[in-house]
């Protein structure tokens, strides 16, 4: 990139670094054969998370809350809720508390995506979370994919957060593959008429208000396959190890628990065709799919998380974007004085 970027035009500018390290080489040739493989690119809807810019910090924005969230209201309480924590255990300055305490009464009372406490603006980030197929369907995991060090199968392990520590910075050196994936993605919008008409017209516009482009880290999704498609069965994961967990989890607890929840235990051939199949998902290592002999089908998808950048940074939730039925801005947790002081209602 040139050192000498035009002002207001540098969320235009990709910054290509060839990969030198033997290892970033190797998923440079696999992200190559990929693209060559996986050439459908599916929009499967929006994401929304938190990101911060520090006072100064330029173009440069910290994600704070994974861009995970279904819903513009799920990251705006996160939001709330993380300021109003900000405020109990991160100041014993009073002026530096009201300013958070300002920021979380609006996030309480008004439907706000941005919001600025203690020189730091805070925004509610959208994505576009995308999956690539071939004739055989979604991209599973590649062979160069970081997998966990420890690779345990305990339900409750608790995996690091997806976006931990990541930086939407659009002028970070980025690979060549990265980089031809981002610019090919420059022009992706919602065109199919099965979307509303106010949804596409929202995506057409993102193209001139939000043109550049950033990858999220990777994710990873268990789907399961109907009559309509391939649904999600979990939540976006850190890593393929993370997502085979999941699987295994679905067959052995949640599919048996929802069914019980509902009034209809599993038939006992059922739950123990399940337990057959997670059994042998488990001894296989690294397998990406599970047949059931019920006919049910799932399988790990690799999930790319698209971040459109204007000139003013990330790009936030569009009019057109969904909120959960009923849910708006609201009171998440006590009131607090600008000592610190909280006071409990009954």
């Amino acid at each position: 990139m040139s050192s000498e970027v035009p002002p207001g035009r540098e969320h235009l500018y990709i910054n290509v670094e060839p990969a030198e390290h033997p290892v970033a080489a190797a998923q440079e040739a696999d992200a190559s054969d990929a693209a060559q493989r996986y050439t459908r690119c599916i929009i499967r809807g929006p994401l929304f998370g938190i990101a911060a810019q520090e006072e100064g910090g330029g173009h440069r924005w910290q994600v704070l809350a994974p861009v995970t969230c279904g819903y513009p209201q799920d990251a705006r309480d996160r939001l709330n809720s993380a300021l109003w924590f900000r405020a109990k255990d991160d100041t014993d300055d009073r002026a530096v508390r009201r300013e958070f305490l300002a920021a979380v009464a609006r996030l309480e009372t008004e439907t706000v995506d941005e919001v600025t406490a203690a020189g730091t603006r805070y925004r509610v980030v959208r994505c576009e979370e995308i999956v690539y197929s071939d004739g055989d369907g979604p991209e599973p995991p590649r062979p160069t994919d970081p997998e966990p060090v420890v690779r345990d199968w305990e339900l409750g392990t608790r995996d690091p957060e997806i976006d931990l520590g990541f930086v939407i910075d659009h002028i970070a050196a980025a690979s060549v593959m990265e980089a031809s994936e981002r610019l090919a993605l420059m022009g992706l919008h919602y065109r199919s008429p099965r979307y509303p008409a106010a949804v596409r017209a929202d995506s057409r516009r993102a193209l001139r208000t939000h043109a550049g482009t950033v990858l999220l880290p990777t994710g990873y999704r268990v789907l399961e396959r109907t009559a309509t498609g391939w649904q999600p069965a979990s939540a976006v994961l850190p890593s393929p190890h993370a997502a085979r967990r999941a699987l295994v989890h679905i067959l052995t607890w949640l599919w048996p628990a929802t069914s019980a929840l509902q009034g209809a235990e599993l038939p006992e051939a059922r739950r123990a065709g399940y337990e057959r199949a997670a059994a042998e998902f488990r001894a296989a290592g690294d397998a990406n799919a599970a047949r059931l002999d019920d006919g049910r089908e799932l399988r790990l998808v690799r999930m790319r998380r698209l971040v459109r950048i204007g000139p003013d940074g990330p790009e936030g939730p569009r009019p057109s974007d969904e909120e959960e039925n009923g849910e708006g801005p609201t009171r998440i947790h006590p009131a607090m004085d600008e000592d610190g002081t909280i006071t409990y209602e009954d």
